[in-house]
């Protein structure tokens, strides 16, 4: 399986942008579908995930309110819709697929793709 990310770019503070992921295989009904992010010098952080199966999403406290994730079925793929972005949303975003929304259970992870955001 692999994860291709793409849709990010540069972007003015309030402004948006939708990152997509596409799965070279279809989720199973058991997965769940997280993205990710990292920004210089600091560690990966979780931004948000939804159950293949379910639609149950989760955010990170950060991002909720500005940020919903979603998936379509028939093309095997999860979106990240920003709004709002802050200088703050500036990292490589990553897409990545897992057993369970813990973060060490996510085992395939797609290269990143580079959201910037200015003041």
């Amino acid at each position: 399986v692999q994860l291709q990310a793409s849709g990010g770019g540069s972007v003015e503070a309030g402004g948006s942008l939708r990152l997509s992921c596409a799965a070279s295989g279809r989720p199973f009904s058991s997965h769940v579908m997280g993205w990710f992010r990292q920004a210089p010098g600091k560690e990966r952080e979780f931004v948000a995930a939804i159950r293949w199966g379910t639609s149950r999403t989760y955010y990170a406290d950060s991002v909720k309110g500005r940020f919903a994730i979603s998936k379509d079925n028939a093309k095997s793929a999860v979106f990240l819709q920003m709004n709002s972005l802050n200088p703050e949303d500036t990292a490589v975003y990553y897409c990545a697929r897992g057993t369970s929304i813990s973060t060490s259970d996510f085992t395939i992870w797609g290269q990143g793709t580079q959201v910037t955001v200015s003041s």
